[in-house]
């Protein structure tokens, strides 16, 4: 679905730059290289000339909304033979956290390549900042690029974070993004180097009063708008306790940088793991510990919103998967 940065430390010898540590979303390419069972897909060779990276998207037009039952239902079915790797019938834990991860890692990289294909205009291997700013930002005309919304927005304050968190891509300072820059640039959220503004920009997001911190007030807003005449929902309790017993560990009322680090990125959670964990719990009739064929389809809603179906549009694109 999440961001600001802090540069990788990079240690120098004998004149050679060191190799950075690895990022989450390498750790999750090495798992699943590392399964011995067969890929869950072909690799593709991205450098085929016969490779189309445009096809990815040929079909964005198409929602999950677009399909009759029967469509998404049959659909279905080939994702599920997919997720059950060993092809016993059963879709357990392990094979649904391994299929979770491989949907979001597939959507990563296939966004940076939409993304490349867009932007590198001069198709030199390279993004500026320029080529990149103009790109998303040179439709706009100096009064609209100024122009400040009721609600505090300017595409200015968005163009300013954007080449904030260029600058924090671009950690060897080389003045342009490779394709792995770029995506460390979209999904900030996977890189270590660049979760030091993740947080920032969370707390910039949420914090309303400027005071660089989180109040319970603002944690509940960008969850939950009160409506004049809504009753609140019991979520929201819940959350208000989250925060009071768990989120703010100091008990300051307010969130700040580690807390807010514990919220968005918990260092011990798998969020793939509980996904699929959930998944389990909510669709396992007969309480097996495991899925079968005709549970997930019986429980179809569920499935379509959650990861294990990038929320529907693996249905849609199952055979890119």
């Amino acid at each position: 679905m999440k961001f600001s940065a802090l540069s990788i430390a990079l240690s120098v010898n004998a004149g050679r730059i060191a190799e950075p540590q690895k990022s989450k979303l390498d750790e999750k390419k090495e798992m699943l290289q590392d399964i011995k069972d067969r890929p869950l897909v072909p690799d593709m060779d991205r450098d085929d000339p016969d490779y189309d990276p445009a096809a990815l998207w040929q079909d964005e037009f198409k929602t999950f909304d677009d399909l009759t039952h029967e469509e998404a239902r049959d659909k279905l079915i080939l994702l599920i033979e997919k997720m059950d790797r060993d092809k016993d019938g059963k879709v357990t834990e392990e094979e649904l956290t391994i299929w979770i991860h491989y949907v979001q890692t597939k959507y990563i990289y296939d966004d940076t390549e939409r993304q490349w294909e867009e932007n590198d205009t001069d198709k030199n291997g390279k993004i500026t900042w320029e080529e990149y700013s103009k790109h998303t930002y040179g439709f706009l005309t100096d009064d609209q690029l100024n122009e400040e919304e009721e609600d505090g927005f300017s595409y200015k304050a968005m163009l300013e974070r954007d080449e904030r968190r260029w600058k924090a891509s671009d950690r060897e300072n080389k003045g342009y993004l490779t394709k792995e820059d770029l995506t460390a640039f979209l999904h900030p959220e996977e890189y270590d180097h660049m979760k030091e503004l993740v947080i920032l920009e969370t707390i910039e997001d949420i914090d309303k009063d400027g005071d660089g911190k989180i109040g319970l007030s603002e944690y509940i807003g960008d969850m939950w708008i009160e409506e004049e005449d809504g009753a609140e929902p019991e979520w929201v309790e819940e959350e208000r306790k989250q925060f009071q017993m768990f989120r703010d560990k100091d008990n300051s009322g307010f969130l700040e940088d580690d807390e807010v680090r514990d919220w968005i990125l918990p260092s011990e959670y798998d969020h793939a793991e509980g996904e699929a964990r959930h998944l389990i719990e909510s669709a396992d009739s007969d309480k097996s510990g495991f899925l079968s064929k005709d549970e997930i389809l019986e429980h179809q809603d569920v499935f379509v919103g959650s990861q294990a179906t990038d929320w529907g549009d693996a249905i849609v694109r199952h055979t890119e998967f």
